[in-house]
């Protein structure tokens, strides 16, 4: 059972902008998630529905799983500092 990653054009742009050291990190984490979407250590964002967030590093990617559909909607990936701002 293999999900497909959505990857908004919003949400490249903010992995373009990583570093390249950090962004081969976080590439292959975004891929393990195809095969699992919920991972040790992924922990669910409370207030929304279907919203998780793993780590990397100082790094966080945001994403909703649609397990009906099989895809998973990356929603943020930045900095810790910046992930939670509005």
């Amino acid at each position: 059972m293999t999900y497909t990653i959505l990857t908004p054009k919003a949400v490249q742009k903010q992995l373009d902008a990583v570093p390249n050291d950090v962004y081969e990190r976080i590439a292959v984490k975004i891929m393990q998630l195809a095969e699992n979407p919920r991972p040790d250590g992924v922990v669910k964002l409370k207030g929304v529905d279907n919203e998780y967030r793993i780590r990397i590093g100082d790094y966080r990617v945001r994403y909703e799983i649609g397990d009906e559909e099989l895809i998973i909607l990356l929603l943020q990936c930045k900095h810790r500092k910046d992930v939670y701002r509005a």
